[in-house]
């Protein structure tokens, strides 16, 4: 049972009643629809007229409306959905690369969006983000209610303020102040790998929306983790939770992370560390830059030795990583996510085995399992950060 926070918490009044009905029946209709307000009542035990009165209230919000169902012989079934019409989010991933910004509907589709390089300058990104927000929403920017902001970086959710991004070197700086000024939009932050975690636990196949304790291991150029506990985001103490990318591993790592260590997992696991054993096989450390993580994934499945073997030895090392952490924190599940979740069927017994092989007898094995959230689960997280506050009665 949790433990109320005397700090923070607040009596129950009817208002309170009445804004957790509107949330469970704004839910099913996200997660069954199209679903009619019979199917609502049967389900929730709620009295139809009640149901009746929410989703009059949800469809004068335009957050649901009626679609014609099938007709079994007599008049069609009014049954209820999400209202998809309108942008309602601008999700913004920042990557060491490339940036992302993107408008979204309620269900997380992505309506409009544009690409550019991530200038190294923060106050460049920063003006670039803000240019390409006024193209997207020029002329549709009555629906949007908020901003998400997802990169790879240290960052205090609770205070909306990115503390540090060690790929880019970035030390406090001021891009939120700069977008919610320029927007005049609530702006909510967080790393990649929360945001990503809580794009599983909202948009993810449907067992791992079931999962309350989860670990999304999200692994590209660095390697992060969201750690999802009781169907929430764990950030800890000055929201960087979670930052187990730098545990230490072992000693002299095929390349040095972003804090310049040669012993964290990172230095061992990442896309990088695998470039290196492969062009180390070659015999040319050089090559390590000539080449991406993607085209590394696709001559292992041509059959390729070297690369399958440097594969192997990568996967290696995050299967010693995740067994660290079921030891720890023994989550009903790990999911494996970023570009390297492309090369699963190469990888995934090496893994697996590693990771559940080396826990005390007597825990149980921790199921692991590749991210199905598609080409850009960390844009979809940024979505996530403004989408879940509406569909949560408590505050991501």
């Amino acid at each position: 049972m949790r433990r109320i926070d005397l700090r923070t918490a607040n009596v129950a009044r009817s208002n309170t009643v009445r804004e957790i009905n509107r949330q469970i029946v704004l839910n099913f209709v996200r997660e069954k629809g199209p679903i009619s307000r019979a199917d609502i009542a049967r389900e929730t035990r709620l009295q139809r007229s009640t149901v009746s009165l929410i989703v009059d209230e949800l469809k004068k919000c335009r957050l649901i409306k009626e679609v014609e169902g099938e007709s079994s012989g007599g008049r069609p079934p009014a049954l209820l959905t999400l209202q998809s019409a309108d942008p309602v989010a601008i999700g913004i991933d920042i990557g060491t690369a490339k940036t992302s910004v993107a408008t979204c509907d309620l269900t997380g589709r992505a309506i409009a969006k544009e690409v550019f390089w991530t200038d190294p300058d923060a106050d460049t990104t920063s003006k670039l983000i803000i240019e390409s927000i006024e193209r997207l929403i020029a002329g549709r920017g009555k629906s949007i209610e908020g901003v998400g902001i997802s990169l790879p970086a240290l960052v205090d959710t609770s205070r909306g303020q990115i503390l540090y991004n060690p790929h880019l070197k970035w030390h406090n700086p001021d891009i939120i102040e700069k977008i919610r000024s320029a927007t005049g939009l609530p702006v909510t932050v967080d790393n990649d790998a929360n945001a990503a975690a809580l794009a599983e636990l909202w948009f993810g196949r449907p067992e791992v929306q079931d999962i309350r304790d989860f670990i999304l291991v999200f692994i590209e150029n660095g390697i992060g983790t969201g750690v999802v506990l009781d169907g929430q985001i764990y950030r800890g103490k000055g929201g960087v939770a979670g930052e187990f990318g730098h545990m230490t591993l072992g000693a002299d790592a095929p390349v040095t992370c972003s804090n310049g260590n040669n012993d964290c997992w990172e230095a061992f696991a990442s896309e990088q560390s695998a470039l290196a054993r492969y062009a180390k096989r070659l015999g040319n450390p050089q090559y390590a830059s000539r080449i991406t993580f993607v085209e590394l994934i696709g001559l292992a499945y041509e059959d390729d030795e070297n690369a399958m073997a440097a594969l192997k030895e990568t996967a290696r090392y995050i299967g010693v990583g995740m067994g660290n952490l079921i030891q720890g924190l023994c989550p009903e599940a790990i999911i494996l996510g970023g570009t390297i979740a492309k090369a699963w069927p190469l990888i995934a017994d090496e893994i697996k085995s590693v990771a559940n092989g080396g826990v005390c007898h007597g825990i149980s094995s921790t199921r692991i399992i590749p991210s199905t959230l598609g080409p850009d689960p960390t844009l979809l997280g940024a979505f996530s950060l403004v989408l879940a506050n509406k569909f949560s009665s408590i505050p991501v």
